[in-house]
């Protein structure tokens, strides 16, 4: 262990719902390609429907970066391509085959090979789309050079999967990964756990990496914090991150020659009858999972977590970084009254209800707002759940009023949308904290190139 670090500002909130230790197969029908999934990425189709692909087949490219190409998860026909308006694509919809087929990309030791043909064989798979960077959250720039790459050990965000068992028996493949991984940085390569949840000698025993173990509540867990507590960004600095089956993946490409995009994910949320994880691919059509799965019908289905996830239909597709699908009630319904009654079963940050004294009291939370769009003004309560050396609100008015030079001096490269969840959630100004957050980044990245 290389370094502790104890996260002191945060909040934890516990949600019913968790998934059960099992793993079931799931053979989906369908899966997707979503390039909405991606920031700042303009695609190019190579494929048209009715094409047939095998996993690791060129799907897409991107129109400013043409090394970056996206490849199909499964093999099978490209049977839609769906677009919105102004023709924006959407989803590349896949019928999988029974069997999966594979491009063949070659068996190498990452460790015989330079760093240059290491980064070819991730580009021609594209497998290098799961490596992103900050700032920005955007895909990494092969021909940049970071100054460090984390691997997220831990997810802390409510009813986040447990890394440890996803990544279980793949201890072999995790580590050709890292050895992949090592060769493309001159810096660090920090892999970072949490010993307060269940440890893995999968992580303890990885070689070619600074572990370092966070302790404390969310956003712990979250890559930002990691950054910020152990390598912070400043303005030209560049950090690459993964998550542990994302290295896996890595590590299957060059011990197995092909790109396996296999996941286990948590299917997770208090509308479902039966949590559980589940193996499948990258995309997959959440359909299967929850049939005859729910306890009502009228539901929010969320790819990842209820903080920072993505609304999806009961029909719809895991987004490509997720680990975990939550379903919980549609917040369609209303109390008369509400605030006057003690909230034996409702969680607020400001004690407003009486819950606050059992503080490990599970939750059913719903959608909601309780109310709707106040002044946005300084309560410093953002403080106490934010726990980077920035000024949160600050950060917010000079990104609301466009001022790039307060933005580059109060650290708008150190941040992304997930480290103002918790800001938002706890925010009685009821505004959308992370779109804000997301459209000053968006400002920055154009400024700058």
């Amino acid at each position: 262990m290389s370094k502790e670090i104890k996260i002191k500002k945060g909040l934890n909130i516990n949600l019913f719902g968790e998934a059960e230790k099992t793993v079931f197969e799931l053979a989906a029908k369908q899966y997707a390609i979503k390039p909405t999934d991606f920031v700042g990425v303009f695609p190019k189709l190579l494929v048209k429907e009715g094409d047939v692909v095998k996993a690791g087949s060129p799907v897409f490219f991107d129109k400013y970066r043409e090394n970056i190409q996206f490849t199909a998860p499964v093999s099978g026909t490209i049977t839609e391509i769906k677009r919105g308006a102004k023709r924006v694509l959407q989803e590349i919809i896949i019928e999988a085959d029974e069997e999966i087929k594979y491009e063949s990309f070659g068996k190498a030791n990452p460790c015989d090979l330079k760093k240059e043909e290491i980064i070819e064989k991730l580009l021609k798979s594209g497998v290098w789309t799961l490596i992103q960077q900050r700032p920005y959250s955007i895909i990494a720039d092969p021909k940049a050079e970071p100054k460090a790459i984390f691997i997220l050990g831990f997810d802390s965000a409510p009813l986040a999967p447990d890394y440890d068992f996803l990544v279980h028996r793949h201890g072999e493949e995790f580590q050709t990964g890292l050895d992949a991984i090592a060769k493309l940085t001159l810096g660090k390569v920090h892999l970072n756990i949490n010993t307060d949840l269940p440890g893995s000698k999968v992580f303890t025993n990885s070689k070619n990496v600074q572990i370092n173990n966070f302790i404390g509540p969310h956003p712990a867990g979250n890559v930002g914090t990691q950054i910020n507590k152990l390598d912070p960004i400043n303005k030209g600095d560049i950090v690459w991150y993964l998550r542990p089956q994302e290295v896996i993946t890595i590590g299957k490409l060059f011990f197995e020659g092909k790109y396996d995009a296999s996941r286990v994910i948590a299917l997770t949320g208090s509308e479902i009858k039966k949590t559980t994880y589940y193996k499948t691919y990258i995309g997959a059509s959440i359909e299967a999972m929850i049939n005859d799965n729910l306890k009502q019908e009228n539901v929010r289905c969320i790819s990842g977590n209820v903080f920072t996830g993505t609304k999806i239909e009961k029909t719809g597709f895991l987004s490509f970084y997720d680990y975990q699908i939550t379903v919980i009630p549609e917040g369609d319904h209303y109390d008369f009254f509400g605030w006057l009654l003690p909230g034996l079963h409702k969680h607020s940050f400001y004690r407003t209800f009486i819950a606050w004294l059992t503080p490990k009291k599970k939750f059913k939370v719903h959608t909601n707002l309780n109310g709707g769009e106040r002044a946005f003004v300084m309560t410093g309560q953002f403080e106490k759940v934010f726990p980077l050396d920035i000024y949160p609100m600050q950060l917010l008015k000079a990104i609301i009023i466009e001022d790039i030079d307060a933005m580059e001096n109060l650290g708008i490269y150190e941040v992304d949308e997930e480290d103002f969840a918790l800001c938002e959630y706890i925010s009685t100004s009821k505004i959308n904290i992370q779109s804000i957050v997301r459209k000053g980044l968006d400002m920055i990245r154009k400024e700058m190139s």
